[in-house]
């Protein structure tokens, strides 16, 4: 860019940022559906009362601290509450008494939001007196949350990522008035330390050059902001797929994971080690399962999994995935829970359905509100005890070897054996584990041999040994239990609902197939299935409530006594979509499917250059509309909206569907590039290549009486298959709202539910490439049926 060098030299005397990569992204569910693929072939403008100060926008990615400070009166070492006080986002909160004159959503601008949670850089710059005065004489500091506002986190992400090559958090960015970006930064820290300038020095001349070099800097930032619109504002120049990208995209990404993959402890790369839901590859099915599956085992067994409490981590520090980042989020137990359904029905192997149940009854236990909303977060920190001066990453989570014999008594030996309990502690599997000794005396509990082998070599039966783990389990849950607990971020995010609303929905039908007799211990409840579809039931019809106008057909992005004012954004109305498509499959209820058929509307398509913005295009204050395809921590909008669109092209008759497959192959066709180049970072994107590619979807439409026992065995047999390219369409012929549906939406479907013998309480169609099977009436003729090809048309075709 030329404005960037105009820019790079003006601030050349300016520490250069520690730059911290955001996630990699996650690719399991691409190889499971590549050996699938494999198998089946063998503002903008400030108050004029505003003064003319630089705004300094920060924000961190990692949270360290926890609850939310009080709203009100003096705290924090006597200091009153800034205009932070009045948010209701837990992470503004936590930063209401900084000394600095924080200004929030409701005093500056309802359109800028950015989540932070405190971190080194805030608990050292942020609360320190000095800086408060700089910032309070010749700033205007705008402190807000990333998951409230992620719009304006990507505006500044992009533009920091795009002038020094990378992005990370703690992010620091100065703007003009206009909030036009003039420079950035990761972190900084306080004070002139080993030859790099401190925060208070990069505020000085920062504000030394807003008043002598105004003009030049404001130009800068209005370039490099015109520069970057015109390079996020992707178009494609033809509106069709080209018929080999499928091939190319999903061949090249499955090589170049094939090439990252660690053999020895699973996963993709070194440490840090992510999760991956969205990735996991040679050319041979086999090969991939292996890697899957060895992936998946060594998560499990790791430290990054909560083996007390159910759930998974973050992420882990080092290679083996043994001592975590502590935070639990939302987004990753969805996504994870799904991998380890889809892999139980590939392999049938009850243990990955026992991994995916464990992440699911730690939400119901602990992340779920009395309306059905599903909370955001738990923190890594806690204090060690109550009254302690101050938290430390990981304490709720850790144990000595002293506590687990106390509490455990004549089955401590075993518990410790089991999960390498050592009372020097276990952090050293690694040099990356613990390399400042934080956890020095302290385990993170790991499974480092299988639960077979260790119940052999103390007698045991497995089922025995098991029973004896899980209960040991249980009490070590109720000591913990009476800990200072983590903040819980009680915000409710709508995309991320609509991740774990999938989950719960898939699982509902899913754990339907687990052998007959298959034992659970703590932390898994060992519930009947249908449970979960209540779970996810709930939760959607929370965010139908609070959180969705009817009359205009739009989302807010977030709730937390009440709806935030942020409206909803691609993501959120996507990955809705998503989850409620499950909900619909998987539970039957027409008015799930009505609901993701009226959110898939044209708020954020481009119509003429292809793809989905990211932000409606309503809000002056948010500078970029980018079209965003990066599948990381959390899958792309568009990648989503891709499948979606798929999804709903073959349930919908012909002109929908037309329409619906129109706008997903113009899609494709605007990140064609990427997908052909680096389609590693677009793994979920070229799963929706590959099922674009699929000359028909498998369509199983399952028609009777859905409240009889032999309808929900039908409904459970067309799920005991891992099948990507199939859809499941429910209708019950009594139901006039249902059959008004149908009549108007796709009358084949109609006419087989008319056509169906009323004296038959469930009859199952398959159909595929314009054929259909003959009917069938009994759950094991479907999933005979479901493993064969499908014979010469009998009746027209579902669509």
């Amino acid at each position: 860019m030329a404005a960037s060098a105009a820019f790079a030299l003006l601030f050349s005397n300016l520490p250069q940022p520690l730059r911290r990569r955001p996630p990699p992204p996650m690719l399991s569910v691409l190889l499971l559906r590549h050996y699938h693929r494999l198998a089946a072939a063998a503002s903008s403008s400030s108050s004029s009362s505003t003064p003319l100060r630089l705004r300094v926008l920060a924000s961190a990615a990692m949270s360290s601290s926890g609850g939310a400070s009080s709203s009100s009166g003096e705290g924090h070492g006597g200091r009153k509450p800034n205009r932070l006080a009045a948010e209701h986002s837990p992470y503004l909160l936590q930063h209401a008494h900084n000394p600095i004159g924080i200004l929030g959503e409701k005093r500056l601008s309802r359109r800028l939001a950015e989540r932070t949670f405190p971190s080194f850089y805030q608990v050292e710059s942020f609360e320190n007196d000095d800086i408060a005065k700089i910032l309070n004489d010749g700033f205007v500091s705008i402190k807000v949350d990333r998951e409230e506002r992620p719009d304006v986190d990507k505006v500044y992400m992009t533009y920091v990522s795009a002038l020094y090559g990378g992005g990370g958090w703690p992010l620091s960015v100065f703007l003009s008035p206009n909030l036009k970006p003039l420079m950035g930064g990761t972190y900084f820290p306080p004070d002139d330390k080993f030859g790099r300038p401190g925060f208070k020095t990069v505020l000085r001349k920062v504000k030394e050059a807003w008043e002598t070099k105004r003009d030049a800097l404001e130009k800068t930032g209005n370039v490099v902001i015109e520069q970057l619109r015109d390079a996020l504002s992707a178009k494609a120049s033809s509106q069709d797929m080209p018929n080999d990208l499928a091939a190319v995209s999903v061949d090249n990404c499955v090589e170049k994971l094939a090439g990252s993959y660690d053999p020895k402890f699973g996963g993709y790369g070194s440490a840090p080690k992510f999760p991956r839901p969205v990735e996991n590859c040679v050319s041979e099915s086999q090969n991939i399962m292996k890697m899957v599956t060895h992936t998946l085992q060594c998560m499990a067994r790791g430290g990054v999994h909560d083996h007390v409490g159910g759930g998974f981590h973050r992420y882990s520090v080092d290679e083996c995935w043994h001592v975590p980042h502590f935070e639990k989020m939302l987004y990753d137990q969805g996504q994870i829970a799904n991998v380890y359904l889809d892999t139980f029905l590939i392999t049938g192997d009850e243990y990955y359905s026992s991994v995916a149940r464990d992440i699911l009854d730690y939400l119901r236990r602990d992340m779920i509100g009395e309306e059905g909303e599903i909370y955001s977060a738990e923190d890594a920190d806690s204090a060690e005890y109550d009254g302690a001066p101050r938290k430390r990453e990981g304490a709720f989570y850790v144990w000595t070897s002293k506590e687990i014999e106390d509490t455990l008594g004549e089955n401590s030996e075993l518990l410790k054996n089991h999960y390498y309990v050592k009372s020097s502690g276990n952090c050293d599997l690694s040099r990356m584990s613990d390399p400042h000794n934080e956890f020095k005396g302290k385990n993170v509990l790991i499974e480092r041999k299988q639960t077979s082998l260790m119940a052999s070599k103390c007698g045991k039966s497995v089922d025995e040994y098991a029973q004896i783990l899980g209960d040991c389990r249980h009490k070590l849950f109720d000591v913990r239990s009476k800990r200072p607990r983590p903040h819980l971020d009680d915000k409710v995010i709508v995309s991320w609902n609509g991740l774990a609303i999938s989950a719960f929905a898939r699982a509902s039908q899913i754990l339907k197939s687990e052998p007959t007799g298959t034992r659970f211990c703590f932390p898994i409840t060992g519930c009947n299935p249908e449970e979960y579809l209540g779970v996810a039931e709930k939760a959607a019809r929370f965010i139908k409530e609070k959180l969705y106008d009817g009359s205009s057909n739009r989302l807010n992005h977030s709730y937390r006594n009440g709806p935030a004012k942020a409206p909803g954004f691609l993501d959120d109305y996507a990955f809705l979509i998503n989850g409620l498509l499950d909900l619909y499959e998987y539970g039957g209820k027409i008015e799930w499917l009505m609901w993701a058929a009226q959110l898939q509307d044209e708020l954020f398509l481009d119509k003429q250059g292809g793809g989905y913005f990211n932000t409606p295009g309503e809000d002056p204050s948010v500078l970029l509309r980018v079209k965003e395809d990066y599948d990381g921590a959390e899958p792309s909008g568009n990648s989503v909206a891709a499948i979606n669109l798929i999804r709903l092209s073959s349930i919908f008759d012909a002109v929908k569907s037309d329409g619906y497959k129109r706008n997903v192959e113009h899609l494709l066709a605007v990140f064609q590039t990427r997908l052909r180049e680096l389609g590693i970072a677009l793994p979920l994107m070229c799963c929706a290549a590959d099922m674009l590619s699929v000359p028909s979807r498998k369509q199983v439409v399952l028609v009777g009486n859905k409240e009889s026992t032999e309808f929900h065995d039908m409904v459970a047999a067309a799920f005991s298959t891992y099948d990507p390219n199939r859809t499941v369409i429910q209708i019950d012929p009594r139901n006039t709202e249902e059959m008004g549906f149908w009549n108007s939406n796709n009358a084949n479907i109609a006419q087989m539910a008319r056509s169906s013998p009323p004296e038959k309480l469930a009859v199952a169609h398959v159909c595929q490439d314009f054929k259909c099977s003959p009917p069938v009436s009994s759950s094991d003729a479907l999933r005979k049926l479901l493993n064969k090809t499908v014979p010469a048309a009998t009746s027209s075709a579902a669509a």
